[in-house]
This record gives structure tokens, sequence and C-alpha cells, in this order.
């Protein structure tokens, strides 16, 4: 299922998917995450295993991002 998102921009980057790389957190393309079980967007910090930089403001058209849930 496609994630919804403020803009087309910010959209079809949470919505990427990479062919050649198995593990996100290894290829270069992925700029930006979603995570839906903390309702966290970020940027992931490649060479990590799941570290990401959160974000509160859309890159592109500047809204405001929903408040993180916290586990």
């Amino acid at each position: 299922m496609e994630k919804k998102s403020c803009c087309k921009t910010m959209q079809s980057h949470i919505n990427f998917k990479c062919e050649r790389h198995t593990n996100p957190w290894n290829c270069p393309d992925y700029i930006l995450f979603y995570l839906p079980k903390v309702k966290m967007y970020g940027i992931p910090i490649q060479g990590t295993e799941g570290d990401v930089i959160e974000i509160k403001f859309c890159p592109w058209c500047g809204k405001k991002l929903p408040k993180t849930r916290m586990i």
C-alpha cells in the first residue's frame, strides 16, 4: 500500500523501493523514511542498521509533519 504524504515529492521518496539493495541503510538512493509504528519521518544514516535523523518539516514544501509518537 502506498503511503500518503504532504506533497508529491515527499510521497515519491517515502514510497521508494530500490531494486539493487535489500538493506535500505546501505543504499545511497534512500534519502527519506517514514516509520509508521512511531509516525516518524527521517533521513537514514547510511552504513548503520536503522539509525534515522528525525525531520519535523517537509524538505520540499515546508509543511509541518505530524508529531512523532513515542513507543
